[in-house]
C-alpha cells in the first residue's frame, strides 16, 4: 500500500516513516504545502496522512483541492490544533479521521488499515476472488487451500489487483504503487512485467485460472470469472 505522509516535523515524520515502512507499507513525504499539493495532484495513494498546520498553506486547503480534482485517496488527518471547528472542517472536506497529536504509532498504523480495508476491501481482512484466498493483515495468500509463497512485493500487487477488480491497471500505476518516487527514475517497465509474470506463474502452479489479463498496450486487469 503507497501512503502519502505530510508532514512537517522531521522527527516525528522520521518516526513514522520507519514504524509504516515495517508494517509494509510505500512511504512518500512531503513536507510543506507546495509538495504535498504537487504530490497529491500528480499520483495516486491509498491513504494520506495530513497534518492541517504546514509551511506555506493549511492542510484544509489541500482537502478543498483533493476534492475539486475528485482524487480519491483517504485522508487521516493529524494535527495539534484543538479547535473542534477544524475537526468538522476537515471531516466536511472529505477526511475520513481524525487523530489528534501526540498519537501512538500503532494506533496510526491500526487507523491506516481500518480506511483502506473499508475503501478498497469491502471492510473485511479475508478476501476471495474465484478458488483465490488472501489474509491481509497476515499476508498469506492461497489457492484452494494450497499456500502461495510470494514475495514482498509479490503480495503488494496481487493487493493492487484485488482491490480494482476488472479495472485496467496502467503499467505505470503499476510501477508507482510498488516502488513510490522511484518509480520516476525507470526508463522502461521491465521490473512490472518480471514481478506480473512471477506472480502469474506462481497462481498457475498452484492451480489457479489465468487471472490476470494483459490489456496490450495499458497494462492489466485482474478477472476472478
Amino acid at each position: 500500500m503507497k501512503l502519502l505522509l505530510v508532514e512537517d516535523e522531521p522527527a516525528l515524520l522520521a518516526s513514522v516513516v520507519s514504524y509504516l515502512q515495517a508494517q509494509h507499507y510505500i512511504c512518500e513525504v512531503a513536507t510543506n504545502y507546495a509538495q504535498a499539493q504537487e504530490k497529491m495532484l500528480l499520483h495516486d495513494y491509498e491513504c494520506i496522512v495530513l497534518d492541517l498546520t504546514l509551511p506555506g498553506g493549511d492542510g484544509l486547503d489541500l482537502l478543498r483541492e483533493l476534492q475539486k480534482h475528485q482524487k480519491a485517496a483517504g485522508v487521516i488527518i493529524t494535527s495539534a490544533r484543538a479547535a473542534v471547528d477544524d475537526r468538522i472542517t476537515g471531516l466536511e472536506l472529505g477526511a475520513d479521521d481524525y487523530l489528534p497529536k501526540p498519537f501512538y504509532l500503532p494506533e496510526l498504523s491500526a487507523r491506516i488499515a481500518a480506511l483502506v480495508r473499508r475503501r478498497h476491501y469491502q471492510g473485511t481482512n479475508l478476501l476471495q476472488a474465484g478458488e483465490l484466498n488472501v489474509d491481509v493483515p497476515a499476508r498469506r495468500a492461497a489457492v484452494a487451500g494450497k499456500p502461495l509463497t510470494l514475495t514482498r512485493t509479490e503480495f503488494d500487487l496481487l493487493l493492487l489487483l484485488l482491490a480494482n477488480q476488472g479495472r485496467v491497471i496502467t503499467k505505470g500505476a503499476i510501477a508507482e504503487h510498488l516502488s513510490g518516487d522511484a518509480a520516476e527514475q525507470f526508463d522502461t517497465f521491465e521490473n512490472v512485467y518480471a514481478h506480473v509474470k512471477n506472480l502469474k506463474r506462481k497462481l498457475t502452479e498452484a492451480g489457479a485460472p489465468n487471472y490476470i489479463r494483459m490489456v496490450y498496450g495499458l497494462g492489466y486487469r485482474f478477472e476472478p470469472n
